[in-house]
């Protein structure tokens, strides 16, 4: 099994020691370091600081928002980031959610979002392959813009720079079970935000990974944190929870609430939203089981990290991409699984 260090977005300032994070983690040889975006700090820049830090690590966008960006403006920053790290990066892209894509983007979410994100994966693995002028019929993102408000003067074009490696890989964050199966025909992995070993073996993701092919990626987020008390140590895993499962989504439309759902939490998932869009913070994160903050972490001593892991080592995933600020949480889990 792989490691990865997801560092996320920053929050009101940069994070503090990020590259040196990064580092740390190269020299354990974990696999990838991993940013992310959502109304602040975006995924490429942080990232290309890095690679100009580091040499072998890989460099992933986990994950970088398909709002933001055309898929040729994606494709650009990838290629470019590519040559620059030396073939290190990684694409991971995400559609995210109406609330951002309409109220940051001011975009409008895709009323069939799995044709958006499979027309968008097409264009950009065009642009890799460079074998011709780049164009698609593509009901979002359609190449060359033919609109009643554009000139008609619109003309397919093929990048200038010949990218590095035309199988650069394309991974997708998806939640719901149509999203995923999709994702295993289009792409070269999956990244899932809340993964458990438990609901795994319960068949949760059988139906949706059955057409997976021989060398698909699957890295979860991990939560991971060393520490003597698990109760504390789950408590900065809860309130992520309280604020992606209550607030990161509208009442009717909160993929993460709908996954926590699926993994068998329903009643508690409902009550978190309606505490969370009641003004209540401090009740919704409360609300959030232990229980599910722990099967999606690891958390607590050494020894019992070591227990916990194993599950993970005997699961479907691949790489491990662990959330934590701390290098000596980094240090323990690279001497326990690599």
């Amino acid at each position: 099994m792989r490691l990865g260090l997801a560092l996320g977005y920053w929050g009101a300032a940069p994070t503090p020691g990020f590259v040196e994070l990064a580092q740390h983690a190269e020299r354990l040889g974990y696999h990838s370091v991993w940013t992310a975006e959502s109304w602040g700090s975006d995924a490429f820049t942080p990232l290309t600081w890095i690679a100009a830090q580091t040499s072998t690590i890989r460099l992933g966008t986990g994950v970088a928002q398909l709002a933001a960006r055309t898929p040729t403006a994606t494709a650009m920053h990838a290629l470019t980031l590519d040559h620059l790290s030396g073939g290190r990066m990684i694409l991971g892209l995400g559609l995210s959610g109406p609330q951002v894509v309409e109220g940051w983007y001011g975009r409008p979410f895709p009323r069939s979002p799995l044709t958006s994100v499979r027309e968008y994966v097409d264009i950009v693995r065009q642009v890799l392959r460079r074998e011709s002028p780049v164009t698609s019929e593509s009901a979002y993102h359609p190449l060359p813009y033919t609109g009643p408000d554009g000139t008609g003067l619109g003309k397919p074009l093929k990048p200038i720079v010949h990218p590095l490696r035309a199988g650069l890989p394309i991974l997708l964050g998806a939640e719901g079970p149509k999203n995923i199966a999709q994702t295993t025909r289009i792409a070269d992995g999956w990244l899932p935000l809340y993964y458990s070993p438990e609901r795994e073996r319960e068949g949760l993701w059988d139906e949706p990974l059955s057409a997976a092919p021989a060398g698909f990626t699957i890295a979860p987020l991990v939560h991971a944190q060393l520490c003597d008390d698990v109760e504390q140590g789950l408590a900065p895993i809860r309130a992520a929870l309280g604020f992606y499962v209550g607030g990161m989504g509208a009442r009717g439309r909160n993929f993460h609430a709908d996954l926590m759902a699926r993994m068998g939490y329903e009643a508690e998932a409902r009550k978190i939203q309606e505490l969370f869009l009641g003004g209540h913070r401090a009740e919704a994160i409360a609300a959030v089981p232990e229980s599910f903050a722990d099967e999606i972490s690891l958390v607590g001593p050494r020894a019992r990290i070591a227990d916990r892991l194993a599950a993970w080592e005997a699961s479907r995933a691949t790489d491990l991409l662990l959330t934590t600020r701390d290098p000596e949480t980094l240090s323990a889990l690279a001497e326990l699984a690599l």
